[in-house]
């Protein structure tokens, strides 16, 4: 039983560390909307690889809620984007 405790730990954190070196991947993308209040931005963007998602144009949570007041529509950005308690949340972003 501790064996398979053991090996199920390992499995489990190998596929943690694959999965932080996706969600560290700038992807680029056009800033077409910014929701202050809301806490959102609309993002026009390339495949978003670790979330399997091809290029598109979505809404996105912002993780921290100043990160959005440097930006403004039309705003060429790379962002790193995941889910965060089920929501799509943009965690970086750099112009």
């Amino acid at each position: 039983m501790k064996h398979i405790l053991t090996i199920s730990l390992a499995v489990f954190l190998a596929v943690a560390g694959i999965t932080s070196t996706f969600a560290t991947e700038f992807t680029k993308g056009t800033v077409k909307k910014i929701d202050l209040k809301g806490g959102k931005i609309t993002i026009i963007h390339e495949e978003l690889k670790n979330l399997e998602m091809p290029a598109m144009t979505m809404v996105f949570v912002a993780k921290e809620e100043g990160m959005l007041s440097d930006l403004s529509e039309g705003s060429q950005i790379e962002f790193i984007a995941d889910r965060v308690a089920g929501k799509l949340t943009v965690i970086e972003i750099k112009k």
